[in-house]
C-alpha cells in the first residue's frame, strides 16, 4: 500500500500526542533553573510520577500498518520485544480498533528505514501506556481509510457500511480488507475517528496468548545472537581489565599472522580483529599486546567510602516542615551493592557497510540512537543507516548502550564485508553499565502516642540517567538530580508533618547506568525497612502504621488500597508460626502503586522465601496474564538481586566475570507460590515492567526481622 502526499492532508489531533517526554522535561528544567529550589522540587516530583508519552510519528498509519494479500495486517512496532509481552499487548489494542481477529495481526520490529522510530526508546515501563492512545487512534484511522475505499468499490455510503472480522459489508455485499486495497495507490487520510468504548473491545482486558510464543517454543532464530548475513566475518575488540584504563598503543604483528585473521583494525579509541570465525577472532585478540595507562588499583573499601552520604553534591528533592533534630530521633543506615545486568543473551551485532548504505542488525532498546551514533561515526546522513532490531534475550536497561554497533560498522567498512561481533561473557560482566551502589541514612521521630511526626531519607548514588544517551545534557545540572537515581527515593508517606528526601550524587570511576527499576529497588529497600522498624517501635501493626501516614489524595488512596488488599489477601500477621514469618512493603513507581507480602523461614542459616503476595494497581490491564507474568518476573529478579547478586572492585578490576561466582537465584530458590492480585485505580494502562521490583527487598528483610529479631541493612541480605 503506497502512501500519498501527506502534505496535502489535514493534520489531525494525533499530531499533538507526540509532545511530552524529555521535551517537556527540558522546558520544565529551564523554568526550574530560573526559580530554583521550590519549583525544582515540584518538577522533580512531577518527573518522578510522569507517564512518558510516545515520542514518534503519529501522522500516518502507513508508517505503522501494512496490509497483505491474505488479509493479515502487519504492525511495525517502534517498541522492541525483550520478553515483556509488548508485541502481544499492542496487537490486542490495534486488533480491537482494526476490527480484525488476533490471528490476522502480525507484529514485527520497525526498522529505521520505515520511519517509525520512537525517540523515547524502549524502557521506563512505558511501551503499553505510551502507545495506548496514539496506537488505537492510528488503528481506528486505518480502519476508516479502508472503509472509505470500500464505499467506492461497493457503491455504498460509508455511514451504511459495517465491519466485522476484517470484512466490510453493505447493501448485501462484502469485501475483505485485502480485496478493498487492491489497486489503491492514493489513500485519503480522514480526521481521527472517535474510538470505541472500551467495554466493546474483544481483546483488550483479556488474557490473550502471546503472539511470539510459537517462535520462542520452537527456537526460531530471532535474537541478536542469531543474526547472520551472507559472506559474514567475525569481529572482536580488545578491552582493558582495569577500571579507568586508557589505551596507549598496541603491537599487532603476532595477531596479524594467526590463522583466519583477515584484518586488524586500529582506531584511536579501539583495536579490533576481523577473522573468518568467532574463535579465530578471539584467539587473535588475545595475541595483541596492548599498553594501557591505568590509575592506581582501586579496592572495594574505597568504593564503599566514596559512596557514603555526605560525599558529592546534594539536592533536596522533597521537603515539608522542619528537619529532624534531637536525641529522640531514630537513625538507621542501609546499603546496596554494585549490580550487573547479567542478561542471558550477551550483546551482539551484525554490521554491513557498503558504499552508500549500512545495515545494522542488533539487539537494542535505542533504535534511533544506535542509528545516530553509527551514522555520525561514518560521517553519513542518518537515512543511509538502517537499523534492524531483533528480539532481545533480556534487556533491563543494558541495551540502552550500543557502542559495539559503531565498532562493528567500522570493522565492516574496513574489510568490505558484514562483520558479526558478540561480547564474550567475561566482557559482558566486566564492561557492563552497572547498577550503582547506594548508601542511605533514614531518620524518624515518634510522639508519645506512637505517631510518626518526622521522616527523612538521605541517599547517595552514582549515575543512572546522567551521562547516558537518553538524557539531554542540560537536564541533570539544571534540575539538580539524576532522574533515574531518585526513582523510589521520594517519601510516599507525605502524611507525616515533617518529611524530606535529600539526594547526593557521586561520580564513580566505572560506568553505571539504567538497571531495571533504576533507583527504585535500593531506595524502597531502605525506606520500607526503616518504616517497618518504626512500626515496631510504635508497637503498631505494620499495615496500619503505613496506612496512617499516607495522605487521602488520589495517589494516596490507590497506594492505601494496594497495601490494605495485600494485607487481607495474604492473611498478614506479625506472629511467627511454624518457624515462618511475614513481611510487608510497598512502593509507587511511575504512578503505579504496588505492595508485597512475603512469607519466609531460615534454613541452614539461609533465607528461604516460601510465598509472595503481589498486589499491583496498573490501571486498565490490557492483558492481565501478561501483567501477572511481569509481576512474577520482577519478584524472581528482585529476589536474585536482594539475596545473592553483587559485583566488587578487587585490585582495580570489577569482579566476578562469569555466572557461578556471580551468584544469582536458582530454581531451588524460587518461592513455591506467587499470588498476583490486580486492582484498577484508573481507566487507562499504567507502568508495569518495573514497579513490582520495588517492594521485594524490604518485604523479605521485614519478614526476617520478625522471624529472627535481626534488622538486615545491606543487600544482599545475609544472616552471617
Amino acid at each position: 500500500m503506497a502512501d500519498n502526499d501527506s502534505s496535502k492532508k489535514k493534520i489531525s489531533r494525533r499530531k499533538f500526542l507526540v509532545r511530552g517526554g524529555f521535551g517537556t522535561l527540558g522546558v520544565l528544567a529551564v523554568g526550574t533553573y530560573v526559580f530554583r529550589n521550590p519549583i525544582r522540587r515540584a518538577v522533580l516530583e512531577k518527573v518522578n510520577e510522569m507517564d512518558l508519552a510516545y515520542m514518534g510519528n503519529t501522522d500516518s498509519p502507513m508508517l505503522w500498518f501494512e496490509l497483505g494479500k491474505d488479509n493479515v495486517i502487519t504492525l511495525h512496532s517502534p517498541k522492541v520485544e525483550m520478553g515483556q509481552g509488548t508485541f502481544t499487548g499492542i496487537a490486542q489494542m490495534a486488533a480491537d480498533e482494526l476490527e480484525i481477529p488476533m490471528e490476522n495481526i502480525k507484529v514485527v520490529h520497525a526498522t529505521t528505514a520505515t520511519g517509525n522510530i520512537d525517540g523515547m526508546s524502549t524502557g521506563g515501563s512505558t511501551s503499553i501506556s505510551g502507545l495506548w492512545q496514539p496506537l488505537r487512534e492510528l488503528a481506528a484511522t486505518f480502519r476508516e481509510m479502508i472503509k472509505m475505499e470500500a464505499a467506492k468499490k461497493l457503491g455504498v455510503p460509508v455511514s451504511e457500511l459495517s465491519v466485522q472480522e476484517g470484512v466490510v459489508s453493505g447493501n448485501g455485499k462484502s469485501l475483505t480488507y485485502s480485496e478493498i486495497s487492491e489497486g489503491v495507490t492514493d489513500w485519503t487520510l480522514p480526521d481521527t475517528p472517535v474510538l470505541k468504548d472500551i467495554s466493546t473491545y474483544k481483546f483488550v482486558g483479556k488474557p490473550v496468548a502471546r503472539v511470539d510464543l510459537a517462535d520462542k517454543v520452537y527456537g526460531a532464530p530471532m535474537f541478536g545472537i542469531d543474526a547472520e548475513m551472507p559472506n559474514m566475518l567475525y569481529g572482536a575488540v580488545v578491552r582493558p581489565s582495569k577500571i579507568g584504563a586508557k589505551f596507549i598503543s598496541a603491537t599487532t604483528d603476532k595477531a596479524e599472522k594467526m590463522p583466519g585473521v583477515v584484518k586488524i583494525v586500529s582506531e584511536d579509541d579501539f583495536v579490533g580483529v576481523v577473522a573468518e570465525s568467532y574463535i579465530e577472532a578471539e584467539n587473535a585478540k588475545q595475541a595483541i599486546e596492548v599498553i594501557w595507562e591505568a590509575p592506581e588499583d582501586l579496592q572495594q573499601e574505597a568504593i564503599v567510602a566514596m559512596m557514603t552520604v555526605g560525599n558529592g553534591k546534594s539536592t533536596i528533592i522533597q521537603k515539608e516542615g522542619d528537619a529532624l533534630e534531637g536525641d529522640a530521633v531514630v537513625q538507621m543506615e542501609f546499603r546496596s551493592p554494585i549490580g550487573a545486568h547479567a542478561q542471558i543473551e550477551p550483546n551482539g551485532v551484525v554490521a554491513s557497510v557498503e558504499a552508500e548504505k549500512a545495515t545494522i542488525m542488533i539487539s537494542t532498546q535505542v533504535i534511533g540512537i544506535t542509528r545516530k551514533e553509527v551514522s555520525s561515526r561514518l560521517g553519513w546522513d542518518e537515512e543511509q543507516v538502517n537499523v534492524v532490531p531483533t528480539y532481545l534475550g533480556g534487556g533491563f536497561g543494558r541495551r540502552l548502550h550500543t557502542p559495539h554497533a559503531v565498532q562493528a560498522a567500522v570493522m565492516s567498512k574496513a574489510v568490505g564485508k558484514p562483520v558479526k561481533y558478540i561480547f564474550s561473557r567475561e566482557e559482558e560482566f566486566q564492561h557492563d553499565m552497572f547498577r550503582p551502589p547506594t548508601h542511605h541514612i533514614l531518620k524518624g521521630s515518634l510522639n508519645e502516642a506512637g505517631k510518626l511526626t518526622g521522616l527523612e531519607h538521605h541517599f547517595v548514588s552514582g549515575d543512572v540517567g546522567n551521562n547516558s544517551a537518553l538524557v539531554p545534557n542540560m537536564v541533570p545540572p539544571v534540575i539538580g538530580a539524576d532522574i533515574g537515581a531518585i526513582r523510589g527515593g521520594f517519601l510516599q508517606y507525605s502524611g507525616v508533618p515533617n518529611h524530606r528526601s535529600v539526594y547526593w550524587h557521586v561520580t564513580l570511576p566505572f560506568a553505571t547506568s539504567w538497571w531495571r527499576s533504576l533507583g527504585l529497588l535500593a531506595n524502597t529497600f531502605a525506606i520500607e525497612s526503616f518504616m517497618d522498624e518504626m512500626a515496631i517501635k510504635a508497637k503498631t501493626n505494620a499495615v496500619e502504621f503505613r496506612l496512617a501516614n499516607i495522605k487521602d489524595d488520589v495517589a494516596g488512596k490507590r497506594l492505601k488500597e494496594v497495601i490494605r488488599t495485600a494485607g487481607e489477601k495474604s492473611g498478614y500477621t506479625e506472629k511467627v508460626t511454624n518457624n515462618r514469618a511475614m513481611g510487608i512493603a510497598a512502593s509507587v513507581d511511575a504512578g503505579t502503586p504496588c505492595a508485597h507480602v512475603v512469607e519466609v523461614s531460615v534454613v541452614d542459616n539461609h533465607i528461604k522465601v516460601h510465598k509472595v503476595t503481589v498486589v499491583l494497581d496498573p490501571g486498565l490491564a490490557v492483558n492481565p496474564d501478561q501483567i501477572k507474568a511481569q509481576c512474577e518476573g520482577c519478584v524472581i529478579m528482585g529476589m536474585s538481586a536482594v539475596l545473592f547478586e553483587q559485583m566488587k572492585v578487587v585490585d582495580g578490576s570489577l569482579t566476578p566475570t562469569i555466572y557461578g561466582p556471580y551468584e544469582m537465584a536458582l530454581m531451588k530458590n524460587a518461592p513455591k507460590e506467587i499470588d498476583v492480585v490486580l486492582l484498577q485505580g484508573t481507566d487507562k494502562p499504567g507502568a508495569v515492567g518495573e514497579p513490582p521490583m520495588g517492594p521485594i527487598g524490604a518485604a523479605i528483610a521485614n519478614a526476617v526481622r520478625r522471624l529472627t529479631g535481626k534488622r538486615l541493612q545491606s543487600m544482599p541480605l545475609q544472616l552471617t
